[in-house]
């Protein structure tokens, strides 16, 4: 117990805590592939107006888009195709992508470009690293974790990004009615995700059957996901909204 005359420093060194466990955790695997030769043009030509480095203060992100707008932020884009067609399908908001691996940013650039998208901004950044400094508390209207690495081996688990930690890390940069909305075609990890956000203080689950969600349309059919559920394999689709 805290004597009355002292202040109490335990939720200070709880956040302390929290925060040395989030910038140990990293959301990816560095598997750096070779740049095609139009990667590498798309980050030469777009980078200087579509790309955003990471920086330890917040981004004003009116300034950023010249506009209000809600910001929906993607974890993990891959080569970026069904980030470019949300944002193109969606031109009322802005999005925000974030993904390590060059080659996947050279190619969403220059899709990007292709369709005409103006809505989108990338990070070339660890999320939690960009989540922690560079986005501003209660910005963000939605986050998209869309078959994240399912560290499939249990003695792996612990480095699947979906975790308490996290779950209340992205609930500070959520608006109040903002969603968490993740995708897995892993069921261990789908089951993982409801086990963590089921008891993650502040959220709900917009599932009316409290587990699943029916895949909603604004999240497009990949390739690889059409070709998995055409052999019969699952995918399991999550959404739980910040309620304070």
């Amino acid at each position: 117990m805290t004597h009355p005359e002292q202040p109490n420093t335990e939720p200070q060194n709880e956040e302390l805590q929290e925060n040395k466990y989030l910038r140990r955790i990293r959301s990816f695997v560095l598997r750096e592939g070779r740049l095609t030769k139009g990667q590498q043009r798309s980050l030469d030509l777009f980078w200087p107006t579509m790309g955003l480095e990471y920086q330890t203060t917040p981004y004003d992100m009116q300034a950023v888009f010249g506009r209000e707008a809600d910001l929906v932020l993607e974890i993990g884009f891959g080569m970026g195709k069904s980030l470019v067609q949300m944002a193109k399908a969606a031109p009322e908001k802005d999005f925000i992508g974030i993904e390590v691996h060059k080659p996947g940013v050279g190619a969403c650039l220059g899709e990007a470009e292709t369709e005409g998208v103006k809505n989108l901004r990338v990070f070339e950044h660890d999320a939690i690293e960009i989540l922690n400094d560079s986005i501003a508390d209660n910005s963000l209207s939605t986050v998209q974790l869309f078959f994240p690495d399912p560290w499939h081996k249990k003695r792996h688990h612990k480095r699947r990004i979906v975790q308490a930690e996290f779950a209340q890390l992205l609930r500070r940069k959520l608006k109040i009615g903002g969603v968490f909305h993740m995708a897995t075609d892993w069921e261990n990890y789908a089951e993982h995700m409801l086990e963590v956000m089921k008891v993650a203080e502040g959220y709900s689950n917009l599932s009316q059957t409290n587990d699943y969600v029916p895949r909603p349309e604004h999240r497009p059919l990949t390739k690889f996901e059409n070709r998995g559920v055409n052999l019969g394999h699952g995918v399991w689709d999550l959404m739980f909204r910040k309620e304070n």
